[in-house]
Order: structure tokens, then C-alpha cells, then sequence
């Protein structure tokens, strides 16, 4: 039964998969920023490319940015001092140099290639998907470099693979991974131990190293008591459905107010005021200036979500309402709230996945029965242990 899954190839993956909306490399952070803004998906791929060559390897992807890069880039001491001069910075400050996080594949690749890509520390595998552009249109586009967001690149789309992709087309055929996929997580061993917390009461700007490293890890950072109970979690995924005004809460508030911040709905509107208040007492008056913020936008979307908020669909998935001060366009994305998605070292391999694919994050915090946390489950791991299964079954 393991052949008919080993034989499938990644194109099998990218059906119904969107092309790649993408920047130039020789954009600047205020456009990425702008793009971000008008962008349906939270990441925006980045690519390189020699219009000059009539060679299809001279376009590729270098890289991908979301707004969770953009904010602590601005979160940078210089740039606080001046937000402006920063957002005309080249966007290639944003990418972080750590070969190998985006791959080119070919269609026919093998789904097991795709997944040692993944393993080796791939996040995002792209994909060609059509290439239908004559060749008077072609020489059209190549006439000079774009800096706004386009699909095409060379007559060809792309699309990109993730590791939810993949994790969740494995799901769709769990049968055949049985019965590793029943087994406990612990029992696999597959909780890694070495998590990025954070203290309630620190400082939010000090977890910034931490929330760069789980953007990179896509995970998450922990936000745990004095006795290490998990309370919530300040994740990338929830920041990329932020604005860059974030910066200036990351920047003035604790870890356990930034939670509330950017939790579902917006701030409120005494917790914009302290921030405020607090970049007067520090003279950053640049970034109060630049990016003006306003908790009055927050609160009509907040309201207008109501209905949402009041049905009986996940909490922790909830149409975005805490995009601020943004085009209508983004009230139909995807923002999760800041508590954490857990489960148990008893809970089944199975049983995590689903979880973590229904909340649409990497992840799963493992918490034990008095709710200190013992650790985090990826989908690396898990796509370690299928194809470590897969292996043993050909």
C-alpha cells in the first residue's frame, strides 16, 4: 500500500494552488510593506530576476517576507529613531541569510524529495504551474525590472508548496501511515524540549530575538508564568495578520499586554493610549508621527465582526478584524487569537495533526496536566516520523 504513496509527485500537491504573488528584489520595505497591505496571503515571495537573459534559471525565488519582518526590522533601534528612512531601505535587508529556506523543484519531483527538502530546512518549495505568455508579451515584460507585485516571471507562474501542504495531503491518505499515526506523541518521541518563552511580565521587545528565530523555526513563542505554566503565546503567524503600528506596541508594552494587543479584535482603545504615552517618554515621536496610530478603525471592524465572533466556528479562527486601518480586502483573511492551540504527550500523532491543521499553524504546545508546558510538536518532526515510516514500508 506504501507504493501508491511513494509514488506521487509534487505536482499532485499544487492543484487549485494559487500563482505566487511576488516582489522584486530591488523593491524597497515601504513597497513590500505596501504590497503586504493590498496582498490576500500573509507572505509575499521575493525573486531575482535578469530580464536581459532568455534563460529560464536566471528568475528565482530568493526568498519570501511577511509583516512580521517587516515589524522587527522597524523595531531595530535606528529605525525607531526614524521609521521613514527605514521603509526606503532595500528590501533585501528584510531576508534573513539562511540558505536553503526557499527551493525551486520541478513538478515531477517525488513527494519524498519534497519532503527531505523539508527536513533539510525548507519552507517553502516553489512550483511551476503554467506557462502561456507569447513571446511578444514576453519581450514586453523584459523591457525593465518590476518593482509591484506581479505572477509571472519568464511566460511561467509559480506556486509554492509548505509544510501544512504537505502534512495535510499525508492526512488525506492516513490510512496507509497506520499505525504510527495512532501511536502517542511521546511514545514517538517527537516533543522537542528546547521551546523560545518568554515571562509574562517581560519586556515584549525582548522576545524579539525569539519571535525571528520562530518565524524562521515556524513556531512560536511561549508566553509562561512564574512557575512556567503556559498563559499564551506571541506568534508570527498572528503578527503577520497585524499592521507595522505593531512595532510600536512590541516596542512600549510587556509581553503579557502585547497578547491583548493583538488579539482578535483589535486593541483597545486605553492600550493604544499607553503606547502613545510611552513613545512621548521615549522621544520617539517619529514613530508616533509615521504611523499614526488610531484604535477607531479597530473598533467599527471589531464590531462588524461581531456575527462572526458569536457563531460556532473556532475562536482561534476568526475572520480578521485586527488589520488597522487597512483596505476592506483584508477583512477576509485569517487572524488567530494570542491563546495557544495545546495537547498532551498522550494525545495521538493523529489526533495533533488534525489540531494543528484546523488552526492553520506548525505547531502544537504540549502541556502537561497542570498546564506547564513540556514542549512543542512541528510538523517537521511529524513528517520526520512519516518519512522515516515510508522508508521502512518500501
Amino acid at each position: 500500500m506504501a507504493f501508491s504513496l511513494l509514488a506521487h509527485v509534487v505536482s499532485d500537491l499544487c492543484l487549485g494552488k494559487p500563482a505566487l504573488r511576488s516582489l522584486s528584489i530591488s523593491a524597497t520595505v515601504g513597497e513590500a510593506l505596501s504590497a503586504l497591505k493590498t496582498s490576500e496571503d500573509s507572505f509575499i515571495s521575493v525573486w531575482s530576476c535578469d530580464h536581459s537573459a532568455n534563460i529560464q534559471d536566471e528568475c528565482r525565488c530568493v526568498g519570501k517576507i511577511c509583516m512580521v519582518d517587516v515589524v522587527c526590522y522597524l523595531c531595530k533601534d535606528d529605525n525607531l529613531l526614524s521609521p521613514s528612512s527605514a521603509l526606503k531601505s532595500p528590501v533585501s535587508d528584510l531576508l534573513p541569510n539562511i540558505p536553503g529556506l526557499v527551493m525551486h523543484v520541478e513538478p515531477h519531483s517525488s513527494l519524498l524529495e519534497a519532503i527531505d527538502l523539508i527536513l533539510q530546512g525548507a519552507q517553502n518549495l516553489v512550483v511551476p504551474i503554467r506557462s502561456s505568455i507569447s513571446n511578444s508579451s514576453r519581450r514586453k515584460l523584459y523591457q525593465k525590472p518590476q518593482t509591484s507585485p506581479t505572477t509571472m516571471h519568464k511566460g511561467c507562474e509559480y506556486c509554492w508548496l509548505t509544510q501544512e501542504d504537505v502534512v495535510r495531503y499525508l492526512l488525506s491518505s492516513i490510512g496507509l501511515l497506520s499505525p504510527i499515526a495512532a501511536l502517542p506523541i511521546d511514545t514517538l518521541r517527537i516533543i522537542d524540549t528546547d521551546v523560545l518563552a518568554i515571562n509574562y511580565h517581560s519586556p515584549a521587545s525582548s522576545s524579539l530575538p525569539a519571535i525571528l528565530r520562530s518565524l524562521r523555526d515556524q513556531t512560536s513563542v511561549a508566553v509562561v508564568d512564574e512557575n512556567g505554566a503556559l498563559i499564551g503565546e506571541i506568534s508570527p503567524f498572528t503578527l503577520a495578520c497585524c499592521d507595522e503600528t505593531v512595532a510600536a506596541a512590541i516596542t512600549t508594552l510587556s509581553s503579557g499586554d502585547l497578547m491583548s494587543y493583538i488579539d482578535c479584535g483589535g486593541p483597545p482603545e486605553e492600550m493604544v493610549k499607553m503606547v502613545k504615552t510611552r513613545l512621548k517618554q521615549r522621544n520617539l515621536e517619529g514613530m508616533l508621527e509615521e504611523f499614526a496610530l488610531d484604535s477607531s478603525s479597530t473598533s467599527s471592524l471589531s464590531s462588524s465582526s461581531s456575527d462572526e465572533e458569536s457563531s460556532p466556528s473556532p475562536k482561534t479562527a476568526l475572520s480578521r478584524p485586527g488589520k488597522y486601518s487597512r483596505s476592506s480586502s483584508y477583512s477576509a483573511r485569517m487572524v488567530r487569537r494570542a491563546e495557544a492551540i495545546v495537547c498532551h504527550p498522550g494525545s495521538s500523532l493523529v489526533a495533533v495533526m488534525i489540531q494543528a491543521i484546523a488552526h492553520r499553524v506548525n505547531y502544537v504546545w504540549v502541556i502537561e496536566d497542570d498546564c506547564c508546558l513540556a514542549g512543542i510538536v512541528t510538523f517537521s518532526s511529524m513528517l520526520k516520523i512519516f518519512r522515516e515510516h515510508l522508508q521502512s514500508m518500501a
